[in-house]
Order: structure tokens, then C-alpha cells, then sequence
């Protein structure tokens, strides 16, 4: 689905993310899906806690603050949230490997990246709204991304 059409048929009843600077990582450029989401600051023991799971048709949205001082996604991780059926990652904050995570089937956009590992001291907080870009991401609400940018529903959206 691309996200114009989805913007030309459903209009002001999407919140469209605003471009400040999402880069595309993964081997998918295309990806949607329910949201999940955690929320931490240069940690990501949440990130690979979740993505430990099952996530068939969704779409994992992280919210690091924006810091660019360490990675929360590596290629072992986003290799993890592949083997579990993961849509894709949303990360408003950095990653690393980006070589590696290019070539895993996945959905993957982030600000930038940075070799750097971050923390691992169970600091976070899951399945809460979180806000960046212009945009609240609830938990069960839909994102839609591709090379266009990215949009937020409350519903899942069809195109005929």
C-alpha cells in the first residue's frame, strides 16, 4: 500500500510523520502493521525483549529520544524480529550494522546510524504512547511506511 494513495483516499484522518530525517536500513523498503511500541533512552534491552516474540503483522515503533549516541538496533536484533515474523522497526533514534540489516527481510527506518552499542540496564517502558515526528503512536493503532514517508491510522486502512 502505497502511502500516497492511502493519503489521496483517506485524507485528514492520517497523521503523516513528519520527514525529519528517516533514513531507509532494512531489505524492505515497504512495510505496515499494527504498533507495539517501547519506549527507552539509549537501552535497548525493551527493544530485544519485545521483538523476542511473536510479531506477526506488526510493527515495532521505538522511541530512543532521538539520541544519536549510541545504536538500539543491530543485526543481530532486527535478524531476531525477522526470524519472528516482525513487519518491521520504526526507530526514532540510531542503529548499527547497516550493511548486515540491509540484507534481512525486514522493514527497518531510523534517523542514522552509530557503531556504538547501547546500554543494557532494563531501562524502558512498553506498549505506552509515545510521540515524535508530529505523530502520537498508540499501541493498536496501524502504520503505513515506504520511500514516501510514513502515515498513522486509528484503523486498518484498505485500498480497492
Amino acid at each position: 500500500m502505497k502511502t500516497t494513495d492511502l493519503c489521496d483516499k483517506y485524507g485528514d484522518s492520517l497523521r503523516v510523520i513528519d520527514p525529519i530525517g528517516f533514513q531507509s536500513f532494512g531489505g524492505r523498503h515497504e512495510f505496515n502493521g499494527q504498533i507495539e511500541t517501547v519506549k527507552c533512552y539509549e537501552d535497548n534491552t525493551y527493544v530485544r525483549a519485545a521483538l523476542e516474540k511473536d510479531g506477526t503483522d506488526i510493527v515495532l515503533v521505538i522511541d530512543g529520544g532521538g539520541s544519536n549516541r549510541c545504536a538500539l538496533l543491530g543485526d543481530n536484533i532486527a535478524d531476531l524480529a525477522h526470524t519472528n515474523g516482525w513487519n518491521g522497526i520504526i526507530v526514532f533514534g540510531f542503529i548499527r550494522d547497516s550493511v548486515a540489516v540491509s540484507m534481512i527481510d525486514i522493514g527497518v527506518i531510523a534517523l542514522g546510524t552509530n557503531p556504538k552499542k547501547s546500554a543494557k540496564n532494563r531501562q524502558g517502558t512498553v506498549n505506552i504512547v509515545v510521540s515524535f515526528a508530529g505523530v502520537d503512536f498508540t499501541p493498536g493503532e496501524f502504520v503505513y511506511v515506504d520511500e514516501d514517508g510514513a502515515v498513522v491510522s486509528d484503523s486498518k486502512l484498505i485500498l480497492p
